[in-house]
């Protein structure tokens, strides 16, 4: 049975091969919102043979087809995740590059409040914060 992002692929119409197979389990099952480098070490141990042309290629495809979306967060790479039917925002920790994933009804609130006062209906955005751990006394 094809995992959710594969399904996707499927019906956006994209030719599925046993290598972006691969690459979509592989995206499927990151928590981490991995580059290129990363999904590459993780998809050549389903498959050796797998490229980082390769892997290039299909994340170029599969974010184009708006079946992943890409991430600058600051760090001089690319980051990818699955695209979600929940909104959620990220908050990156600026010491271990870790993204954490977050909702806030207020901060949502305030949006749509601030478009509204500056004469726009909030339609979309994307929120990322970037800290710092707070020190443990």
């Amino acid at each position: 049975m094809p995992l959710n992002l594969e399904k996707k692929c499927i019906e956006r119409g994209l030719k599925m091969t046993g290598q972006r197979r691969i690459i979509a389990r592989v995206l499927e099952e990151s928590h981490d919102h991995p580059d290129v480098e990363t999904l590459h070490q993780r998809a050549v141990k389903h498959d050796p043979k797998i490229s980082v042309a390769t892997l290039y290629r299909t994340v170029k495809l599969f974010e184009e087809a708006g079946i992943i979306t890409r991430h600058e967060f600051g760090q001089g790479r690319a980051r990818y995740e699955e695209v979600s039917e929940e909104h959620h925002d990220h908050l990156i920790d600026m010491r271990s590059n870790k993204v954490v994933e977050f909702t806030n009804a207020e901060i949502e609130k305030l949006q749509v409040r601030i478009a509204k006062e500056l004469g726009y209906k909030l339609v979309g955005h994307r929120l990322e914060l970037y800290g710092i751990p707070l020190e443990s006394k």
